[in-house]
């Protein structure tokens, strides 16, 4: 376990990559999210590992990056807070009733962040669809249920931001940060 890395999860379209981009501003290390920018780069290949082509291939991908950001953390000295971790993709793969394979629950037990996870609601007054962000407001909604379930499941310990505005969620963050 690793207890300088923090995760920031919850549905798409509650805040949470403007929340570690400020938090990114303040000097903070912050590992990206793994689905936008594994769209971006399928679609610009052409290619099928898209969640609304083929999800397990998605899903695949998702483990991989996460990994990755997993070993690049090393790197930082200080905290790392991480747009969603390796327990999304069990939350994904659930929500989208497919079978989460034993290796992927085997990655999740093996590769702990900081037991204190930082879940944004859903919040549907800043919840927008884009290019990349297909899923509707019902879909978020149930992936926020689906990563309490999971984060829950793992032994995670469950901390929702208040639903305010970027600096004020920053604040609550930070202070709430472990001390390392």
């Amino acid at each position: 376990m690793s207890k300088r890395y923090t995760i920031v999860t919850g549905g798409p379209g509650s805040g949470k990559t403007s929340l570690l981009e400020a938090l990114a501003d303040q000097g903070l290390a912050c590992m990206p999210e793994a689905g936008r920018a594994i769209i971006r780069d399928q679609v610009a290949i052409g290619g099928s590992a898209l969640p609304w082509i083929d999800r397990e291939a998605f899903a695949a991908q998702m483990l991989g990056w996460e990994l990755r950001s997993w070993h690049e953390a090393e790197q930082h000295t200080g905290p790392v807070l991480f747009d969603r971790g390796i327990p999304d993709v069990i939350g994904y793969l659930q929500l989208c009733g497919l079978a989460v394979p034993a290796h992927l629950w085997r990655a999740a037990g093996h590769f702990r962040y900081h037991p204190r996870v930082f879940i944004a609601p859903f919040w549907p007054e800043i919840f927008a669809q884009d290019a990349e962000r297909k899923q509707s407001p019902a879909e978020a909604e149930a992936t926020h249920r689906a990563m309490m379930g999971v984060y829950g499941k793992l032994g995670y310990e469950l901390v929702p931001l208040p639903l305010a505005s970027v600096a004020r969620r920053a604040g609550f963050v930070r202070d709430r940060l472990p001390l390392i």
